[in-house]
C-alpha cells in the first residue's frame, strides 16, 4: 500500500511539473506542434527547434519507425531513443520517420510523423504574367428578362431553376464551348422544338433541366434569359517553376468568376508575359492594382489546373530571373518561422525586384491560401504601391535563402498587410508532391504528372 501511495504522489508531482512547464508562454506553441511534418534529405531532425534548450533536455524522442533513415556521429539509433540537444540526427534517405515525444521519458506528449522527401530545388518567379483561360462550358453570371408579345418580362431559365454560378455543359446533348455557340444552338433548336434540354454543372453535380425558350420581340430571336461568360483574364505573378520538369505554379489562389465568385473550371488556358504600365496605390478600404498589358507572341506556358492555392501548368519556353540565376531549396510548413523574409515582384515594366517583408504569424492547417500573415516592411515598395495590390498575388516569398510560399491576399483595412500561402500546399496541388506517398520524385518511375 505504501509503495502504491508513493507512485500516486510521484504521478501527481509529475503532472504538476508538466502543467507548470507548459504554462510558460514560450512553450504554449507546443500545442501547435504539427503531428505531420516534412523535411528534405540532408536536413537535421529539428522538430523542437522553437523550444528553449533547457526543455530539449527534458524531452526524450523515441523513434518507433524509420531509424535507418537517420544518421549522426556517435549516436546509436538501434535503441530508438535520443535526447534532442545541440546536435540533431540528419535524415539521409527518403521515407517516413515516426516519433513519440515523452517528458522525462515517462509522460507521453505527442506522436509525430515526419515525411522525408528528396531535396527539391525550384526556380523562384516574380515575373508579371497575363492569364487567359476558357472555361469548361459557359458560366451563368446573371438572368436577363425577355419581353414577350404582351411586352411583359419573363425568365425561362430562372423558372427552370437555372442559377447564377451554374455551368452549362450541353444543349440537347451537343457540347457547349462558347457563349456564341449557346446563342446559336438555342435559336436553331427552337426552329423545330419548343423546349430544350440543358445539362448543367452545379458545384460537383451534373443536373438536367428542361427550358421553354421565349421569342423576344425586342431582339427578334428565341432566348432563354441568361447572361453567360466563357472566358476570363487578368494580371498575376509567377511563383516558381521546376527546372527539371518545367512544371510551374502561379497566383497562390484560385481564379473565380468576378460576378459569381465561383471557381472557374477551365477547358484550356495560357500564360503570357505582361508589362506593368502603372500602379493604382492601395489605400484603407480600397485595394490597389497593377495596371498592365499582355505582350503579343510571348506565350510562356499552358494552364492545366485552377486550384485553391494557384494555377499550374507547363512552361513552353525558358525563363530567367535577374535576382536569382540559380534554383532555391524549399522550406516546408513546419520549418517556416516568423520574422524577416523577402518577396520578388514587378512594379514597373518587367523588372523583378526584391522587397523586405515581415512574417507576423503562422497559421497551420488552413487550405484556403491563408497560411501566413505578412506585412510589407520595405519603404520603397510602400511608397510605390501602398502595400499589397491586385496583380501581386503569386509573388514568391523567400526566407533564409529558401522558397517558402507566395502572397495571396491583402487586408482591405490595411494594405500593408495580407496573407501568404505555404509553398508546400502549392506543390501538392501542382503534383510535385505525391499526396499518397508524400514523396517528391524526379525519375520517370516516381514522378507525379
Amino acid at each position: 500500500m505504501l509503495g502504491q501511495k508513493k507512485r500516486q504522489i510521484l504521478g501527481l508531482v509529475l503532472v504538476f511539473i508538466f502543467l507548470a512547464i507548459f504554462m510558460i508562454p514560450q512553450l504554449q506553441g507546443y500545442y501547435y506542434l504539427q503531428e505531420k511534418q516534412r523535411l528534405s534529405v540532408g536536413e537535421p531532425l529539428e522538430i523542437l527547434f522553437k523550444f528553449p534548450p533547457t526543455i530539449h533536455k527534458a524531452i526524450n524522442i523515441y523513434i518507433s519507425a524509420g531509424q535507418k533513415l537517420l544518421a549522426m556521429e556517435g549516436q546509436d539509433f538501434k535503441e530508438g531513443k535520443y535526447i534532442l540537444g545541440d546536435n540533431s540526427p540528419i535524415v539521409v534517405k527518403p521515407g517516413q520517420v515516426s516519433l513519440e515525444l515523452k517528458l522525462f521519458g515517462l509522460i507521453p506528449l505527442k506522436k509525430i510523423n515526419v515525411d522525408v522527401v528528396p531535396d527539391l530545388r525550384l526556380m523562384p518567379g516574380g515575373h508579371s504574367i497575363g492569364v487567359l483561360l476558357r472555361t469548361e462550358g459557359v458560366m451563368v453570371v446573371g438572368h436577363s428578362p425577355i419581353l414577350n408579345q404582351q411586352n411583359e418580362p419573363c425568365f425561362p431559365a430562372r423558372d427552370a431553376d437555372i442559377k447564377v454560378g451554374d455551368v452549362i455543359i450541353s444543349i440537347n446533348g451537343i457540347k457547349v464551348l462558347t457563349d456564341e455557340q449557346l446563342r446559336n444552338l438555342v435559336e436553331n433548336v427552337c426552329q423545330t422544338d419548343q423546349k430544350i434540354l440543358l445539362t448543367i454543372k452545379r458545384e460537383e453535380q451534373l443536373l438536367r433541366k428542361i427550358i421553354y425558350p421565349q421569342y423576344c420581340y425586342e431582339t427578334k430571336s428565341y432566348r432563354i434569359g441568361l447572361f453567360v461568360r466563357d472566358n476570363a483574364g487578368g494580371v498575376g505573378t509567377l511563383t516558381f517553376w521546376d527546372p527539371l520538369t518545367k512544371k510551374y505554379g502561379a497566383l497562390g489562389h484560385v481564379i473565380t468568376d468576378s460576378e459569381t465568385n465561383q471557381k472557374l473550371h477551365i477547358r484550356q488556358g495560357k500564360i503570357l508575359s505582361a508589362h506593368i504600365e502603372n500602379i493604382q496605390k492601395g489605400r484603407i478600404g480600397s485595394p490597389g492594382e497593377k495596371i498592365g498589358m499582355f505582350l503579343k507572341d510571348t506565350e510562356c506556358g499552358n494552364i492545366e489546373k485552377n486550384e485553391q492555392c494557384g494555377i499550374y501548368g507547363t512552361l513552353h519556353k525558358e525563363l530567367t530571373n535577374s535576382q536569382y540565376n540559380y534554383s532555391l531549396p524549399v522550406l516546408y510548413a513546419n520549418q517556416v518561422h516568423s520574422g524577416k523574409a523577402e518577396i520578388l515582384t514587378v512594379v514597373q515594366g518587367q523588372e523583378i525586384k526584391k522587397y523586405e517583408i515581415i512574417i507576423e504569424k503562422i497559421l497551420y492547417g488552413r487550405t484556403d491560401g491563408k497560411n501566413m500573415v505578412i506585412r510589407i516592411n520595405d519603404h520603397d515598395l510602400l511608397k510605390e504601391t501602398g502595400g499589397i495590390v491586385q496583380g501581386m498575388s503569386g509573388s514568391p516569398i523567400i526566407q533564409d535563402g529558401r522558397l517558402i510560399g507566395a502572397i495571396t491576399h491583402v487586408f482591405v483595412n490595411d494594405p500593408s498587410r495580407g496573407y501568404g500561402v505555404f509553398i508546400e500546399n502549392m506543390l501538392l496541388e501542382a503534383g510535385l508532391i505525391n499526396k499518397q506517398k508524400q514523396i517528391l520524385g524526379f525519375s520517370s518511375q516516381d514522378f507525379v504528372s
